[in-house]
């Protein structure tokens, strides 16, 4: 809840306590003293009095008859906030109906733009989600489902915004207003993976009775309080933190393992915190709680998703009708602070930007980027030798800022140096493409059985279903490389492995292969796991002959393999023999057709902390790396 006004004058310097008009302890609420500058001084005083230190009742008393007069002013124009430019497109993006109402005074020096502290709490929500994960390691099953709890807050339009990781692999979403008993029915509309943002909606009307959606303000400056709201563990009521803006930079985003625009706060921000909304003192949302920093050596380091990040969400939907991604430019840079490395590249002493390492084949920059070019300027905005371009006054921020603010149907000018000669382009951009994705979506995995051998396409759940938490240091090196350098030559191409062997007769000799990566079929090399299995089942040749990593052979008698697989499934109870995904491609496909990959390319890496509450949080420990890649 945001912070009410505090009196202009405190003649006897009695302390003041930091309460909520909800009844909520000092304890849920109360900061370890900290510096503060006169923006933020005024954040823990009291604007009705209540409580009030004896000896000061007239001083009390007055602020508290010109507090209450500013508030029911504020709750004559419904107390919600001004809205500014920003938030009258976000609003216009998810089809908001215009309110009518007029704009709520503004006075020098004042904060007559308040909003009342009931309405903004009444438009935060409790999210209640039943999940069911699939099994990676085996794809045929799911995992048993668990439930969880966590944030939203209501938007015009009858929208509500939450984190993607709340409704991950959801079979069934609820929501709950404050103050009610009554938990209704949500559907999800769209998830955003990469920033971590998830649209819900109601449907039931009753739901949107009384209600008033919260605005969204401007990015805010450093020192700047906010106030998160949301429902953490520790209780079942409505909980709030205070603090301030310490950090605002590119920030790593660990459900969706992409680095965007993020606040830093030192607010705290724990399970069931996810999805809520973050207050300016206006009023104003000025982002959502989604991760935080969990180490020995950080205390109290949150983080929020911005307003622009947020907006980027909400125009891409409403253009859309479905979230489409966030571009990039496909490559990998190296920075340009080695003036020996300028002069070998033919650089002016005028000239900044950075090398391109690597080029993306998929990117749409692979046809006019090359190796060892320059990158000197995005959309007419320098870039530094660093890697940075300016930010807002007196700061700097990674240049894929600029780019994360274009859209997946936007074009982008660049400026590139090669062999010494500037060269101008203008190339669109699209979402990256993933050689081991990140994300499946929501879907389930897809995998192929023949002979007991079990096929499937490696993705990062899949590594984590395998090796665990800690799979980056104990999965296979070669994997690994993969995962973290590897880059997909065509926008189908995945890494196929062996994944285990079901033993049996009929593939003796062969039960200790797993998690081997495979090459070729008969000699022909194989692209995707689509592709392997329209090669087997049209295979007419003796043997089925499998090249695997570390030279490893597999080699089975066709017609013996594809007769003993009915039988070892149901061994082990086993319904299909290919993922519903793979059913319905036809049998015989040609070995050059374009099929469509059985995972979408789309990043995750970890689940955020300060995720859901219930089973899931013991996936909720690791903070927000801040371990920078040079992909952009």
């Amino acid at each position: 809840m945001p912070p009410r006004k505090k009196p202009k004058s405190n003649p006897k310097n009695v302390p003041v306590d930091d309460k909520v008009s909800n009844g909520a302890s000092v304890s849920e609420v109360e900061e370890e003293p900290r510096p503060t500058s006169p923006r933020t001084r005024s954040r823990g005083a009291k604007a009705d009095g209540a409580g009030a230190a004896a000896g000061d009742g007239d001083a009390q008393g007055a602020a508290t008859g010109e507090a209450k007069q500013r508030r029911n002013a504020r709750r004559k124009y419904g107390g919600g906030g001004t809205t500014s430019a920003d938030a009258a497109a976000m609003d216009a993006a998810i089809g908001a109906q215009p309110t009518g109402l007029p704009p709520k005074p503004r006075g020098r020096g004042a904060r007559s733009n308040t909003a009342d502290s009931d309405s903004i709490m009444e438009a935060v929500v409790k999210v209640f989600c039943v999940h069911t994960e699939p099994n990676y390691s085996l794809p045929w099953q799911r995992k048993r489902q668990y439930s969880s709890s966590s944030s939203g807050f209501l938007l015009p339009g009858r929208r509500i915004l939450s984190n993607a990781h709340c409704v991950d692999h959801y079979t069934q979403v609820k929501v709950k207003r404050r103050g009610s008993d009554v938990k209704f029915v949500a559907s999800v509309l769209s998830v955003g993976t990469e920033c971590d943002i998830a649209l819900l909606t109601v449907e039931d009307d009753a739901f949107w009775e009384g209600v008033e959606p919260v605005t969204f303000g401007e990015l805010p400056q450093l020192q700047d309080a906010v106030t998160v709201v949301g429902y953490p563990i520790g209780g079942d009521t409505m909980s709030v933190t205070s603090g301030v803006v310490s950090r605002i930079e590119v920030t790593a985003y660990m459900h969706g393992s992409s680095e965007l625009l993020g606040i830093q706060i030192d607010a705290a921000i724990n399970s069931g915190n996810s999805g809520g909304p973050a207050f300016n003192e206006a009023g104003e949302c000025v982002g959502i709680a989604f991760q935080s920093l969990k180490h020995e050596d950080a205390e109290n380091i949150g983080y929020i998703i911005p307003t622009p990040v947020i907006q980027h969400f909400l125009t891409d939907y409403a253009r859309h009708g479905r979230y489409t991604g966030f571009p990039c430019l496909g490559v990998e840079w190296q920075k340009l602070e080695n003036p020996d490395l300028r002069a070998a590249l033919k650089m002016q002493p005028d000239q900044k930007g950075v090398l391109i390492r690597r080029v993306e084949p998929t990117s749409a920059v692979s046809e006019v980027l090359r190796q060892n070019d320059v990158l000197l300027s995005f959309d007419g905005v320098g870039i530094a030798n660093d890697g940075t371009v300016p930010f807002r006054s007196g700061e700097r921020i990674s240049f894929s800022y600029l780019v994360s603010n274009k859209y997946t149907d936007e074009e982008a000018e660049l400026v590139v140096l090669q062999d010494g000669a500037p060269r101008t382009v203008r190339v669109g951009l699209r979402a990256p493409v993933r050689l081991v994705p990140f994300h499946t979506r929501g879907l389930p995995p897809s995998y192929f059985i023949c002979a007991g051998l079990v096929f499937t396409a490696v993705t990062v759940p899949y590594l984590r279903s395998e090796y665990g938490k800690e799979y980056d240091f104990d999965a296979p090196v070669k994997l690994l490389e993969k995962m973290m350098h590897g880059m997909a030559a065509k926008p189908d191409e995945q890494v196929v492995v062996l994944s285990q062997v079901l033993a049996s007769e009929v593939n003796l000799g062969y039960e200790e292969i797993c998690n081997t990566q495979v090459l070729a079929l008969n000699g022909v090399p194989i692209t995707n796991l689509a592709e392997l299995v329209s090669r087997v089942d049209a295979c007419q040749e003796q043997y089925l002959c499998l090249d695997l990593e570390y030279n490893t052979k597999v080699v089975l008698e066709t017609g013996k393999a594809k007769a003993s697989t009915p039988e070892i499934m149901a061994v082990h109870c086993i319904s299909h023999d290919r993922s519903p995904d793979l059913l319905a491609k036809p049998a015989a496909a040609p070995a050059d057709a374009e099929a469509a990959p059985a995972v979408a390319a789309e990043p995750v890496v970890n689940g955020p902390s300060g995720s859901e509450a219930g089973p899931a949080a013991a996936a909720a420990g690791k903070g927000a790396g801040k371990g920078r890649g040079a992909r952009r």
